[in-house]
């Protein structure tokens, strides 16, 4: 096989042929009663992308380059910037600048040092080192907006804290809840915080774009904080039950702990200049986005969530300010690429009155014209939660649930925007089956937990956020939105 190709598998080939099939069919079926043909045509396109981006024959920005081609092309948007100009958005700018700061975090090791300090400093017991992993989950999760960046800081600390317990892998009661713990905080914490995963940033374009809302950063953050804490610390105590590991080790071994977790903190000598400036540059950055309503008063103008981003991605780069060259930030183009083909894609399904039409059709289908308002959020949180065993890109499942439930709540006279947003706090639990995510295969591979670890905890995990989700829905959200 020459160099640089890749094989498809029977899987991405099936979805190819499906793909094709399906866009042919629908495409040139007749005119379904209530149905534009321009929302069918919409429909066609969109079912078509959505089976290529999940069986994947080819990379998954592709399929969005050939979504923003065909759109203008088969006369489903009117102007061509409708489809091409997606990739200016202000969301993808968000995405960028997103990325800029991980890469500025990484290169500074500001995130390492944080999650050392912590560890050395409170993680005196085996359960205190399980809660202040907890911890520096949460708080890298302000500072480092990669889901796999993060667990890259951490499960190099993680391993070290077990050999110290000789807490043998596969074997070890401690070592399988750590490390499926780490799987989990990480998608926990990622849901906190709306720049945390692109898919949360996506999630918020949708609900302003078509509710004319205009939720950021504090929103989501206000909103989402409450259930993200319920659910971990639901999860850090059914995990303390499920893996009980009182008898298997000996002594805390603190003292030897400290002692070489100090010593790794050592290496990084006193804060570097870099590190100073990444501090400056992230605490202004938070600073703009938590005052984001006090602007007015403030400066006599606004700064929205996304020039906010993109001030902190130009400090990052400026010369003798910033800690990174360009060629040091990790920017995921093809992620771009995709984002703003299923962004696309997404509004050309809703603005041609395609979605609608779906989403009338699923209401009849499950009968949710008869049932309560309540019973009806809780079932759609429910479906944004467990969704992820079906379609493992957070992005993806963004472009399907989002504008759906957003057509739902519309079309049986619910509040969209307060649907749609505890909705969107369930895309980031992706943490039941090791394919799910880069996060979950880093942790897996470290040989401490098996499939079925995962799987049964994160399942149980997954309920306690829908209930915790639910709760703040009917609660906390009144006063957020």
């Amino acid at each position: 096989m020459a160099k640089g190709k890749s094989s498809v598998s029977m899987g991405g080939k099936i979805g190819a042929v499906l793909a094709v099939v399906v866009f042919l069919g629908i495409y040139f079926m007749p005119t379904l009663p209530g149905l534009d043909p321009i929302g069918q045509k919409a429909i066609a396109l969109f079912t078509a992308a959505l089976i290529l981006w999940v069986s994947r024959p080819i990379p998954i920005y592709l399929t969005s380059i050939m979504v923003v081609l065909l759109l203008p092309l088969l006369g489903i948007v009117e102007k061509q910037k409708d489809a091409f100009g997606t990739l200016g958005y202000d969301i993808i700018w968000l995405m960028v600048s997103a990325f800029v700061l991980t890469s500025a975090m990484s290169k500074s090791n500001l995130g390492n040092r944080i999650a050392l300090t912590l560890v050395t400093k409170f993680g005196n017991t085996p359960k205190q080192t399980l809660a202040v992993l907890v911890l520096v989950n949460i708080i890298l999760a302000f500072f480092v907006p990669s889901t796999t960046a993060r667990a890259s800081l951490i499960v190099p600390i993680a391993l070290v804290l077990l050999e110290v317990y000789k807490a043998v892998p596969g074997e070890s009661k401690f070592g399988k809840l750590m490390m499926l713990q780490g799987v989990q905080n990480n998608a926990f914490a990622t849901s906190m915080i709306m720049t945390a995963t692109s898919a949360q940033v996506l999630a918020i374009g949708f609900i302003n774009q078509h509710a004319g809302s205009n939720l950021g950063y504090i929103e989501w953050l206000m909103g989402s904080v409450p259930q993200a804490l319920i659910t971990i610390v639901l999860a850090f105590f059914i995990g303390l039950k499920m893996y009980n590991f009182e008898g298997e080790i000996e002594t805390d071994g603190s003292n030897k702990i400290r002692d070489i977790l100090q010593a790794e903190l050592d290496k990084l000598g006193k804060m570097s200049g870099e590190e100073k400036r990444a501090t400056f540059i992230f605490l202004l950055t938070l600073f703009l986005w938590a005052t984001g309503n006090y602007h007015e008063q403030m400066f006599g103008f606004k700064i929205s969530t996304e020039q906010t981003a993109v001030i902190a991605m130009l400090l990052c780069f400026m010369p003798g300010i910033g800690v990174l060259d360009w060629k040091d930030a990790n920017i995921k183009w093809d992620l771009m690429l995709f984002s703003a083909g299923a962004y696309a894609a997404g509004n050309a399904l809703n603005d041609t009155g395609g979605a609608t039409f779906l989403i009338e059709k699923l209401i009849s289908a499950i009968g949710l014209n008869d049932m309560s308002h309540a019973v009806i959020a809780v079932v759609l949180i429910f479906i944004s939660v467990f969704s992820h065993l079906i379609f493992t890109s957070k992005t993806v499942r963004t472009t399907i649930m989002i504008p759906a439930v957003l057509n739902i709540a519309t079309g049986l006279g619910m509040d969209p925007v307060k649907l749609a947003l505890a909705c969107s706090f369930g895309i980031a639990y992706t943490i039941t089956l090791p394919p799910h995510s880069k996060v979950n295969t880093l942790y897996f591979g470290t040989g401490y937990f098996d499939v079925k670890d995962e799987l049964i905890f994160g399942l149980v995990s997954c309920f306690a956020g829908v209930v915790a989700i639910s709760l703040i829905y009917f609660t906390w959200l009144n006063v957020i939105v």
